[in-house]
């Protein structure tokens, strides 16, 4: 008797989507893998966008979290959920994306190759534009940051990266047996880029499948000044956490350096709102950290 395909939990997290959340549900439900299970998770929206999901999309398993708990632990909640329904694979995905019908029957194919791969990621690419927004990652140590590949290594086998980005990750349940679930230290980026470092400690390998593709409406670029805060807050907090002992006196003077750079910027800008936001988040590091 042939095995049956891996089941697959989609857990798509939601904050005030509802601008987005219908046409990623629309395009999620027409996929052509048969056995999937959606799980969306509400953090407390107050724009509507939950109700809307359940109206038209009575399909998908509900999970409404009673505030907005972030990234990592609103993903959490899914997550758990789904191994306790003993999904195979999670699939985390962006409520501001839209997927083509193939695309997860490409990754299970690609995953299923070799029992090494624990991550793996469509390309991600901006809109309906030929720009590619994610192909493949790695992680810049001495400058502290991350950075996205926008070029294709191998357009016909799947081919390593760094990191996978949280946008879109299917990550195989013994992942998670291993080593855990999203660090919810993380409440908003880079949590994605530490689950990856985590992983590859463990042993995983982390995939592109070029065959795969997801389209992302980035509805944070809206939101900049916010999105600069969490950045500098998780990148500290990433670098903090995993950089290799020897790394630690430059990650100090770097970080030094950088704050050096954000205060003559706020005295030569007249106080701009972005530097505002990445020196509050300085600050805001500062007093979570002994």
């Amino acid at each position: 008797m042939q095995n049956p395909l891996p089941k697959i939990a989609i857990v798509i997290l939601n904050y005030n989507g509802k601008d987005v959340l219908k046409n990623c549900l629309s395009s999620v439900f027409a996929i052509d893998y048969p056995n999937f299970e959606v799980v969306l998770v509400d953090n407390n929206s107050q724009d509507g966008s939950l109700e809307m999901a359940k109206t038209n999309f009575s399909r998908a398993v509900f999970i409404k979290n009673e505030e907005n708990l972030g990234f990592s632990a609103g993903n959490n909640v899914g997550i758990r959920f789904s191994l306790e329904k003993m999904a195979d694979y999670v699939l985390l995905l962006n409520n501001d994306t839209a997927v083509r019908r193939d695309f997860l029957g490409k990754l299970i194919e690609e995953a299923e190759k070799d029992e090494r791969v624990g991550l793996a990621s469509p390309v991600i690419f901006e809109g309906e534009t030929k720009k590619i927004w994610f192909s493949g990652g790695n992680i810049n140590w001495l400058r502290m940051r991350v950075v996205h590949k926008t070029q294709i290594d191998d357009k016909e086998k799947s081919y390593p990266t760094e990191f996978v980005s949280g946008c879109s990750m299917l990550v195989k349940k013994e992942v998670f047996k291993k080593i855990g679930l999203l660090d919810e230290d993380f409440f908003l980026y880079w949590e994605d880029a530490d689950f990856s470092f985590r992983a590859k400690q463990a042993g995983f390998r982390r995939i592109i499948v070029p065959q795969s593709v997801v389209c992302h409406y980035e509805k944070s670029e809206g939101m900049k000044t916010s999105k600069i805060y969490w950045l500098v807050v998780s990148g500290l907090i990433f670098f903090s956490k995993n950089a290799p002992f020897w790394m630690k006196p430059w990650i100090f003077l770097y970080t030094f350096l950088r704050k050096t750079k954000n205060s003559i910027d706020i005295r030569r800008n007249n106080k701009t709102e972005l530097a505002l936001s990445v020196k509050k988040a300085y600050g805001d590091f500062k007093q979570a950290r002994p």
